[in-house]
């Protein structure tokens, strides 16, 4: 008798649930000092709430609390400025930000029920060195552009050349390589240097 195949699965979300004996001291904890935001209460007062951080939603249920080996990671876009947030508020960490070698740099914090959560983001640079020899290349930029691209690479921790490779590599590929967060950022950024043009202008693009 064969063993039936596994059929094909569309699953796009996820909803850890975490039972807390207080749901609104819960709601304001991670709202307040977690840097969630909510999405929705049920019940007058309410029994269950379910809160978001970016795209993820959690629930927090009315009940006995049991956090003994339990506990909930979020993969994030930028896990420092969360840590510094959630350090300012006085949460207690558990471990504080580092480069794992598991790929992420992260950190974990325990929230006031006694769960333990934990915040990362990717660590691209994972893996054996790869050696190379570097060229100079002359590359002369639209002004603001180049502004843009400067306060950018320092945003995201990185030499001027680094980023340029980074955002080269990926275009080739096909694909982008900043997060939700950096290109928010790359909005702001956009603003702050009057960029008014969109990602045809260079086509357009007459020098004085």
């Amino acid at each position: 008798m064969t063993e039936p195949s596994a059929p094909e699965v569309e699953c796009t979300q996820e909803h850890a649930s975490l039972r807390v004996s207080d749901v609104t001291a819960a709601i304001r904890f991670y709202t307040e000092k977690l840097g969630f935001r909510l999405g929705f209460t049920w019940g007058d007062p309410p029994s269950m709430a379910g809160v978001t951080l970016g795209d993820v939603q959690m629930f927090l249920e009315q009940g006995t609390p049991g956090p003994n080996g339990c506990s909930v990671y979020f993969v994030v876009g930028n896990a420092d400025d969360l840590y510094e947030f959630q350090r300012a508020n006085g949460v207690d960490i558990l471990e504080t930000t580092g480069d794992r070698p598991y790929g992420l740099r992260d950190y974990r914090v325990r929230d006031l029920h006694g769960y333990e959560l934990g915040f990362g983001q990717h660590l691209f640079n994972a893996g054996p060195p790869l050696e190379i020899e570097r060229a100079d290349v002359p590359v002369r930029l639209e002004k603001r552009l180049a502004a843009l691209l400067h306060d950018l690479a320092e945003y995201k921790r990185m030499s001027l050349s680094s980023c340029l490779e980074e955002t080269l590599l990926h275009t080739l590929e096909g694909v982008g390589p900043h997060t939700k967060t950096d290109l928010k950022h790359i909005q702001q950024l956009k603003q702050k240097h009057g960029i008014d043009y969109d990602s045809h202008a260079s086509y357009r693009f007459v020098e004085r």
